[in-house]
């Protein structure tokens, strides 16, 4: 393939580069479109644009891929811990022991908040979503600790940002769940690992099943990054005007509550309660989803990236059935999911379409026998994301010709209105 590609704009032909990836990807940079012929593109919802050049995630929607810093995530997911890829995420290398130890430490030093934060937490309404209780307190955080507020952070202030972000984001999580439940805050245990102690901080309860602490490391591995989706985009838009990392960070958590995004495994949750409260099983409601006249819509299954299956889907899969059995959860709405899994996994309606389960449907059903209220799903997320979004941040403004983001339009309104007087019109 050449390395130009040529647009033909009338009787006007120019050259375009052709930039390769290193998994072999294409791109044509335009880079210069709009200098040399003041046109520009026209991509809604940017499915076609890309937006950066990142060596954190590659992932192949068509053949099922998904890679961080190089390594497949069925052998990070194997092998590894969440903590450990969240340093091979930010820093780019897998750390010796050493080097993760100190992450560790460094982590479970901020196992607390300012009071003014945890005030701020309980003057919320017990019913508040904790989602507005985790993006409202990531800003605040910026009003203690002006430190990290400066536009241009140095190494060192990069190294404590991600540890404590993410050692604080994950008790503010904690703080919210034990405040929507009428309950006092449970203190950060520094002896736990990181998942064991978030469930410690939840539940009150420090002998933590290791099979069920293990299964939200899986969790939290499957959702560390997903390269540029809604909220790492938001993340990288809101950071490229040097806003604060804290509201930097808030604005991923925004995004990520979108019901498109990262409310997904919530909905696949409400859908199993509509099954469950409509009282005609799942087998009627398959049917319904395939009757092109119905408004049922099968929620958990296909993806909007990978066409084939979701990788992330296979893995997690193997850790819900352990947990499931560990548990012996009696739930008439893990019922209906098996329910639905086995039926279509086997349907040629939803085989042939490619409509497998995806990771949010196995991540719904492991919260909900974990005991974790729907609403907390999407919180459970942004604790997997954050390091991806910082690394994400953290690649962005140290890239060479690191600018504002600034996409442009094309105008469609009217062209030409006269004012009118208010008394006249």
């Amino acid at each position: 393939m050449s390395d130009k590609a040529k647009l033909v704009l009338g009787d006007k032909t120019i050259e375009l580069p052709v930039f390769t990836g290193t998994e072999g990807e294409k791109a044509i940079d335009i880079t210069k479109l709009r200098a040399e012929t003041g046109f520009v593109t026209l991509d809604s919802g940017y499915m076609n644009t890309g937006a950066c050049t990142s060596a954190i995630t590659f992932l192949d929607g068509e053949v099922g891929i998904l890679k961080y810093r190089g390594y497949s995530i069925e052998e990070i997911a194997e092998k590894s811990s969440f903590l450990e890829s969240s340093y091979l995420v930010f820093y780019g290398k897998l750390p010796t022991a050493a080097e993760l130890k100190a992450f560790e430490e460094r982590i479970a030093s901020f196992d607390d908040v300012p009071e003014g934060i945890k005030t701020q937490i309980k003057a919320f309404p017990k019913d508040a979503h904790p989602m507005a209780v985790l993006s409202s307190n990531m800003v605040s955080l910026s009003a203690f600790y002006h430190d990290l507020c400066a536009q241009d952070l140095t190494p060192a202030q990069k190294d404590t940002a991600i540890a404590q972000l993410m050692g604080q984001l994950k008790v503010v999580a904690a703080y919210a769940y034990r405040h929507s439940q009428g309950k006092e805050f449970v203190k950060s245990d520094k002896s736990l690992d990181y998942c064991s102690d978030f469930i410690h901080m939840m539940t009150g309860d420090k002998n933590v099943n290791k099979d069920v602490a293990k299964a939200l490391d899986i969790l939290l591995i499957l959702h560390v990054d997903h390269e540029q989706n809604c909220s790492t985009s938001s993340v990288r838009m809101v950071g490229s005007s040097k806003a604060n990392i804290f509201a930097t960070i808030s604005a991923g958590v925004d995004a990520l509550w979108g019901p498109l995004h990262g409310g997904a495994n919530q909905a696949v949750l409400e859908m199993l309660e509509e099954i469950k409260q409509s009282g005609k099983g799942y087998e009627a409601f398959l049917a319904e989803v395939k009757d092109k006249n119905s408004n049922s819509r099968l929620m958990g299954f296909g993806h909007r990236v990978y066409k084939n299956f979701d990788p992330r889907a296979k893995i997690i899969k193997v850790a819900c059935d352990k947990v499931l059995t560990t548990l012996g959860v009696k739930d008439p709405l893990l019922d209906i999911a098996k329910g639905l899994e086995e039926v279509a996994l086997k349907d040629e309606y939803f085989v042939s379409r490619k409509l497998y389960p995806n990771v949010d449907f196995y991540s719904g059903i492991i919260y909900r026998a974990l005991g974790i209220p729907t609403n907390m799903f999407t919180v459970m997320f942004a604790m997997g994301r954050l390091p991806g979004w910082m690394a994400q941040w953290k690649e962005m403004v140290e890239q060479p010709g690191f600018k504002i983001c600034r996409p442009r339009q094309i105008y469609t309104g009217d062209t030409k209105n006269t004012y009118k007087d208010i008394k006249s019109r």
